[in-house]
């Protein structure tokens, strides 16, 4: 299992979907199935997308877990 750790960075920001939505031009249906960890697949240019506008890598996004 994938983990998305999207709604701690944006809380350590304290960002709301709605800006990083604003700012991205991301779709904010997208980024509340990552927020949720709902989504079941992510393309490259929105990982992209997040990472530059957090600031940090893709491993301070994504983790791989064995846990369910």
């Amino acid at each position: 299992m994938i983990r998305v750790h999207l709604s701690r960075l944006m809380g350590e920001k304290r960002l709301k979907i709605a800006d990083l939505a604003r700012d991205t031009g991301l779709s904010r249906t997208t980024l509340t199935r990552l927020y949720y960890e709902e989504s079941e697949r992510l393309d490259f240019e929105t990982l992209e997308k997040i990472c530059r506008y957090l600031e940090v890598d893709i491993a301070d996004l994504l983790e791989i877990s064995d846990k369910k």
